[in-house]
């Protein structure tokens, strides 16, 4: 229990305001280039010829701005906030922690400019040059020390569950940083794998997938299992199950990489352990989506007038999809279908609009006033209306890109008597333009809603004053 005259004196929030802050704005950014390259998929004359302006350059901006951007500020400001509330202490390393927040926002300056400059190293999700990995290096092991400093120095003998995924989340997410990104420089931009052939591609699907498993699973699973609680005035409903979700999460994650060079080069025996792991990872992924909607028993009402709550249970919904999905697409002959279509793609966006997301603009929409001294955001009605443009624009985008990967599927493996293929490459690109559309459509909605966001947020923190007390005493234990 935290009583009013240590409040002001135990924790430092100008880090996470400044955090919560810029996960709304790099969500916006983000948003807007995916935005923009799903009309370029639809009408691509709409890069007017300049290189920096085109698909393959500003693909994996948008992946790293709302990835590292937008979901890393997010995951920043949630740890440093609810670390301090579960340990009853302030952070560890002031200085320390104003250094990741400075870092992080020049690592995704750095982004910014070299990505459309055409500066890559090719690899998904790791696509920045030595020099950024490096900072990335630097600012990650600032993150761990105050983390665990804080964990360490806490006042309470008890470890609460979001802050074992936390650290779980920062531990993995260092030692696929610098495996994966080992590299032999050539130039300030431009660098060689130290791996080569089917070993980097392994090494790079390891990375790639734990990076879904670690910075976007078990990092949100810890504001997941903070938030919900305290939002729904709930305890968790079932510790036990939460540190078994957490356990056979960690173990499983790891291996499941594999899934996604099943048919290639790589021996086939790695590719079968890829996909049974892949199949195991659904009972701890489901175990979690029940434990957090469950929480909600006796408190079932509070859904109909609490938008908050809404975000943050549709996100354990869409969670739960897309841990189904992920698993069936991983079985060999379902991933002879879905492999290399935008069926993909559907459940990427269910996972990363749904679950990431949905869970992130909750926790900051109860983040944002409390830091800000307000009781309320400043428009409740605009979440409203947020959570409802948000959730049919994620609803129409997968449905898109789940009929068109099916149909793009079909097409390619479809075979005439006499062995020839019956469609073109161009006749399945053709059929797919109207679900491109829809999924443009659908887009917009999403980023419709974020820039209510942003409107509602800045009117909070302009209404609000800034002050080192951000929460009522009575709340301020775990």
């Amino acid at each position: 229990m935290a009583f009013p005259n240590q409040q002001a004196t135990v924790y430092n929030d100008t880090v996470v305001r400044q955090f919560a802050i810029m996960t709304v704005v790099w969500g916006v950014v983000g948003m807007l280039v995916g935005v923009i390259i799903a009309a370029q998929l639809a009408w691509p004359e709409l890069n007017f010829g300049i290189s920096f302006l085109s698909y393959g350059r500003l693909r994996p901006l948008h992946t790293n701005a709302v990835i590292f951007a937008f979901g890393g500020c997010g995951l920043f400001a949630s740890a440093y906030y609810i670390v301090q509330r579960t340990c009853h202490v302030r952070l560890f390393g002031d200085k320390l922690a104003s250094f990741t927040f400075w870092g992080w926002q020049l690592v995704i300056l750095a982004a910014a400019i070299s990505l459309p400059l055409g500066y890559t190293s090719g690899k998904e999700y790791a696509e920045l040059e030595w020099p950024i990995d490096i900072l990335i290096t630097l600012v990650w092991v600032s993150f761990a020390i105050v983390f665990f400093g804080t964990v360490g120095t806490r006042k309470v003998k008890h470890i609460y569950v979001a802050n074992w995924f936390f650290g779980a989340f920062i531990i993995a997410v260092a030692i696929l940083h610098l495996v994966n990104s080992a590299a032999i420089p050539a130039g300030w931009m431009k660098s060689y794998s130290a791996y080569a052939g089917v070993q980097d591609a392994m090494v790079q699907w390891w990375y790639g997938h734990n990076a879904v498993g670690f910075f976007l699973t078990a990092g949100f699973l810890g504001m997941m299992y903070y938030f919900i609680p305290k939002q729904a005035e709930r305890p968790v409903y079932s510790y036990r199950l939460s540190i078994v979700h957490f356990w056979a999460l960690i173990f499983t994650y790891m291996w499941a990489g594999p899934h996604h060079l099943h048919y290639t080069a790589l021996p086939d025996w790695t590719q079968s352990v890829g996909m049974v792991f892949s199949l195991i990872l659904l009972a701890p992924s489901w175990g979690g989506m029940i434990n957090g909607i469950m929480t909600l028993s006796g408190a079932w009402h509070k859904l109909r007038d609490d938008p908050i709550l809404r975000f943050l249970i549709v996100s354990l919904s869409f969670y739960g999809m897309s841990t189904f999905e992920g698993p069936m697409m991983s079985i060999k002959t379902v991933n002879a279908l879905s492999h290399y279509t935008d069926w993909t793609i559907g459940h990427v966006h269910s996972g990363a609009l749904g679950w990431v997301g949905l869970v992130t603009m909750g926790s900051m929409y109860y983040l944002i006033p409390r830091l800000f001294g307000q009781k309320q955001m400043f428009s409740v009605k605009a979440i409203e209306l947020h959570f409802w443009i948000a959730t049919i624009g994620i609803v129409i985008y997968i449905a898109a890109m789940w009929i068109a990967g099916v149909m793009q599927g079909l097409m390619w493996r479809a075979i005439n008597p006499d062995g020839t293929l019956t469609y073109t490459f161009v006749e399945s690109v053709k059929a797919t333009y109207p679900f491109y559309v829809l999924r443009l459509l659908g887009g917009l909605l999403y980023l419709g809603g974020m820039l209510i966001m942003l409107w509602n947020t800045l009117k909070t923190a302009t209404a609000g004053r800034a002050s080192s007390v951000t929460i009522p005493a009575a709340a301020a234990h775990a």
